[in-house]
């Protein structure tokens, strides 16, 4: 015993000896310019600029091809336009989705630890933004549950859709008491907005109750189940506590500064992936024309016919045999992929014609149903950089019709809105489930049994990782399918 101890006290010597050196080595060799912590400011430039660049993606992806706006220039199998949603539409969302919440979330945390209110506040809206379009695209998801592997939880239980709702609104409530009692974003990084200081706040307050209103708008059949109505008219009258977006100038938009690593995503794309493998549609492009509307110019390229340079669209839902040759149609102009002002999230035009359609139910807006639905088209127009022609609203595809019945006031309502809501996200296609506008026309080679889907199923691999959570799911909507309705379509 006693050798025992003998042998062991150098030993132990030895072992305090090099750990107090390594200590005295690290603190000798620490690098004073590196932080020690990661700050929130770091984390939420990197983010906002993914949670963009996926939500655009999104919009060029998926929503333009759906809602006509544009189709290929051959397609031999399947395709949006044609009413079929490939698993890639699922399982690149749903990852990049729950990726970007772990960092989102990190960020949240980081937050809340050092006491920056602002950057806890700014973390909840976007949450509630990259979620409801989650929830919208899939129905019930995992939520409460989600990004919570260090805690142990592989298997995240999926949320309804209506207590997602819930939160989300909940969580819209508190990042505006959160930013309505701070001043200015101390670590910095906001692309979006790109102020540090109490004039950056109130543009987030703004956004964040204008997407409230957004979301309340998308629910408002389910009043009853939750506290819609009440909530739409505590925001409307109240707009010192919810203040909400007034100009073009409070607009949620990254814009692109060109610089690295932030440039526009689609910048250095070639031009068979950007212009030449897709055209507008003959829908949209019609419309277009129609209005002699000035976004075309920032939108769309022309072609020479009869020696005149015009927009022209192309069928969309065309027969598999139909493949338009290169240069033929209208596309992307080149200008487009290096345009600053792409990264768009929710703009003053959107809400416009959201309080549009808000006064045609009679909610007490703060102007008229024309006035808004005027503005949500001027504004639309001048936030592409376009002014508004004179006597634009004396056009015949333009006027509001103020005599109208109800369901033809919310049907130019909408049908302008989705022009405005080009490049943002899932929207249109939202917007076109939820009230049924615009009314699109059906290809000839869409097959009969296609109907327009409502929904993206889930993706084939949680069958393999979470398949007890995601039976429960698919049981409690009624099916996993394109014609699964969400709970607020029901």
């Amino acid at each position: 015993m006693k050798l025992k101890i003998q042998f062991i006290t150098p030993l132990v010597l030895i072992l305090v000896f090099f750990q107090s050196c390594t200590q005295d080595f690290d603190e000798i060799n620490a690098d004073p310019n590196r932080p020690s912590e990661v700050f929130p400011g770091v984390i939420l430039d990197q983010l906002q600029y993914r949670l963009v660049n996926s939500s655009i993606g999104r919009s060029r992806g998926f929503t333009h091809e759906m809602m006509q706006m544009m189709s290929p220039r051959a397609s031999v199998n399947n395709g949006l336009h044609r009413y079929v949603i490939e698993p890639n539409n699922s399982e690149g969302f749903w990852n990049n989705h729950y990726r970007l919440m772990t960092d989102l979330m990190n960020m949240y945390q980081v937050s809340e630890r050092l006491g920056a209110d602002a950057y806890m506040g700014v973390a909840l809206v976007l949450r509630s933004w990259s979620y409801s379009m989650m929830t919208d695209a899939f129905g019930d998801i995992p939520f409460s549950e989600s990004n919570k592997v260090e805690q142990g939880v592989f298997q995240p239980v999926f949320d309804t859709q209506k207590d997602i709702y819930q939160q989300m609104l909940i969580d819209l409530e508190n990042a505006n008491t959160l930013l309505s009692g701070t001043s200015s974003f101390i670590y910095g990084g906001d692309l979006i907005y790109q102020t540090t200081g109490a004039a950056g706040i109130l543009k987030w307050r703004k956004f964040c109750n204008s997407l409230r209103i957004r979301l309340l708008l998308r629910i408002l059949n389910k009043d009853g189940e939750i506290n819609v109505v009440e909530q739409i008219n505590m925001i409307l009258g109240n707009p010192i506590k919810y203040p909400v977006f007034e100009s073009i100038e409070d607009d949620a938009i990254l814009r692109y500064p060109g610089t690295f690593p932030f440039y526009n995503p689609y910048f250095n794309l070639r031009n068979l992936s950007w212009n030449e493998g897709v055209y507008y549609s003959i829908y949209f492009i019609d419309w277009l024309n129609g209005m002699d509307d000035p976004r075309r110019e920032v939108w769309a390229t022309t072609i020479e016919e009869n020696g005149e340079q015009v927009y022209k669209g192309i069928m969309s839902g065309y027969p598999s045999e139909v493949e338009y040759t290169v240069g033929s149609h209208s596309s992307f102009p080149s200008e487009l992929r290096d345009f600053s002002d792409l990264g768009l999230i929710m703009t003053y035009s959107e809400l416009e014609f959201i309080f549009a359609e808000l006064a045609l139910r009679g909610y007490e807006t703060p102007k008229s149903i024309k006035d808004h639905y005027e503005g949500g088209i001027a504004s639309s127009i001048r936030q592409w950089g376009k002014n508004v022609p004179s006597g634009h609203f004396d056009n015949p595809l333009v006027t509001f019709n103020e005599s109208a019945s109800f369901e033809a006031q919310l049907e130019q309502i909408i049908q302008h809105k989705y022009f405005a809501l080009f490049f943002t996200d899932y929207q249109a296609w939202y917007e076109k489930r939820r009230t049924g506008y615009p009314i699109l026309p059906r290809g000839d080679g869409i097959p009969a049994e296609n109907r327009f889907p409502v929904r993206i199923t889930y993706p084939n691999y949680l069958q393999a990782l979470n398949p007890d959570n995601l039976e429960a799911a698919v049981a409690r909507m009624g099916g996993d399918t394109p014609d699964t309705k969400v709970w607020w379509e029901k």
